[in-house]
């Protein structure tokens, strides 16, 4: 489909619809033009349809077989790279994202799809467990007891700003609800609907092609208030999938609990991404620390909910050198074009509050720029007094700036850690001569965050099955789960035990005969 074809209509159930609601226009952030199509909202009638239909094909899409499952997240993927170049230049066209990075981003989106069709055909998230009839055990006996997970039913899934592929209409939350047996029903992300419309007929086309039900896939638009919540109040849908604001991901949670069945948010939203700089790095290292700093930093203009905003250092030459390093780096730093407008007004007001306060002095700021929506990286330091005494300065500023923060002693690296919310990541720059010091920090960071990382920075995650993108709140609302690899389908399951159910009637995955061959524990032990 050629994107002066785009219509502009919601996707409900295989079928269009026509919003009728405020439209939405996207806006090219690196000209401040509006976009064609225009979209019209959908109402709450919209959401009832395409709640209406997820429900009746819910039970058709979970009973099917994995084969069938994984080979429609398969034609996702390959309906999404069918789309070539128009699907990249509208994204780049509606983001302000390079041509490579929105490349790359198709490239994760269909590999997400297909790792998960790997986990639906390799059946261990169904975590079957069978404790057969025992029933000359005294004093009582056992009754036979088989476990396999469930979906839980149709997910309403919010697309990302700042993903407009890997975390939006066909991203994460979607491939792992889908993989789990769950219909889907997206709200698209106001910043790039043309993009979602593209992605929302792949995933159409898909579901044709393989034969699945119509239901089991929607796409509605709306950029007030009205589609979200009535998403997430509406009785069918048992389940959300959220990335973006802390205000968003709370206003969700609170609709979500107040249902007379409240359900749960899965709500990717703040963090600040805490950098440790160990003293025999600082001491050994602190210009290659400072420039690879300020390369993660720098990285999409800062918009990843995993870049270094904060960074911790020991009073020294060693922190001298590192910050001078900063400050020479960021110097020779280019401003690049953010998402939306509405994301570079948020990232001034972010960057003008730290710049007042008084406690926090200025290491060094990029070049500025007359063009639109333009990031300039700034980067700022303060003390560790300063900070424990100032919770603003822990306020999360979404684009290219960070604060490092200056201790006295080791005692206070422990402090600022036990001041921290709970974050995405926690990183530490170290030597093996750090080893000790490190020992007595690792138990504090291991409860603020979902992933800690040695000698890296947080940007980029590996899509993979060991990879951990959660964490205490406000990281995340839920901190037993990740959005990203294998481990995110486990969002969308819930465990069933049948006792004494005949085998006619037994799902195939717990049969003893095993026809799925799926991984079994049996009476204890691994099969």
């Amino acid at each position: 489909m050629e994107a002066q074809h785009l219509k502009g209509t919601l996707l409900i159930a295989g079928q269009e619809a026509q919003g009728t609601q405020a439209a939405i226009q996207a806006i090219n952030p690196a000209t401040n033009e509006k976009m064609e199509p225009a979209y019209l909202g959908g109402t709450k009638e919209h959401v009832n349809q395409a709640a209406a239909a997820a429900w009746q094909a819910f039970d058709q899409y979970r009973q099917t077989d994995p084969e069938t499952r994984a080979s429609f997240l398969e034609a996702i993927a390959d309906e999404i790279l069918a789309l070539g170049d128009t699907l990249v230049q509208r994204a780049v066209a509606e983001s302000g994202l390079p041509q490579g990075r929105i490349e790359g981003e198709r490239g994760r989106t269909m590999g997400q799809l297909r790792m998960f069709a790997g986990v639906v055909r390799a059946g261990k998230y169904l975590d079957v467990r069978i404790d057969p009839a025992m029933p000359e055990r005294a004093p009582l006996p056992r009754n036979d007891l088989r476990l396999q997970y469930i979906p839980l039913g149709p997910v309403a899934v919010f697309g990302a700003s700042n993903f407009p592929l890997a975390f939006s209409v066909a991203g994460g939350d979607t491939a792992s609800a889908l993989a789990a047996g769950c219909p889907v029903i997206v709200k698209a992300h106001s910043a790039h609907p043309g993009t979602a419309e593209l992605i929302g007929r792949a995933i159409t086309t898909a579901a044709e092609k393989t034969g699945m039900p119509a239901g089991v896939f929607s796409l509605i638009y709306g950029s007030g208030r009205e589609v979200g919540s009535a998403l997430v109040e509406h009785p069918s849908i048992k389940a959300v999938g959220f990335t973006g604001s802390r205000s968003g991901g709370v206003a969700l949670m609170n609709i979500a609990a107040a249902r007379k069945e409240p359900i749960p948010v899965y709500a990717e939203m703040s963090s600040i991404n805490p950098v440790f700089l160990m003293p025999n790095k600082l001491a050994t290292q602190a210009e290659a620390v400072g420039k690879g700093f300020v390369g993660s930093l720098v990285m999409g203009a800062g918009q990843f909910c995993t870049n270094p905003g904060l960074v911790v250092t020991l009073n020294g030459e060693g922190s001298d050198t590192f910050i001078n390093t900063v400050a020479s780096e960021v110097a020779q730093q280019g401003t690049q074009t953010m998402l939306t407008p509405g994301i570079y007004q948020a990232y001034c007001e972010g960057v003008d509050k730290l710049a007042s306060n008084s406690g926090v002095e200025l290491v060094g700021k990029g070049s500025d720029s007359d063009a639109p929506n333009q990031c300039q990286a700034h980067v700022f330091k303060t003390s560790a007094e300063a900070f424990l005494a100032d919770t603003s300065m822990e306020d999360e500023v979404f684009g290219s700036t960070s604060l490092i923060i200056q201790c006295a002693n080791l005692d206070e690296y422990k402090a600022v850690a036990e001041h921290l919310e709970g974050q995405l990541t926690a990183t530490i720059q170290m030597t093996d001569e750090d080893v000790e010091a490190v020992r007595g920090l690792l138990p504090v960071l291991e409860r603020k965050a979902g992933r800690i990382l040695c000698n890296a920075y947080p940007t980029g995650v590996e899509v993979c099955h060991a990879m951990v993108h959660g964490g205490p709140f406000p990281a995340t609302s839920d901190s037993r789960t990740t959005s990203v690899g294998s481990a995110a389908i486990d969002r969308f399951v819930r465990p069933v035990c049948y006792q004494d159910l005949p085998v006619a009637l037994q799902p195939a995955a717990i049969q003893d005969a095993n026809p799925l061959n799926v991984p079994q524990l049996l009476d204890g032990k691994v099969q």
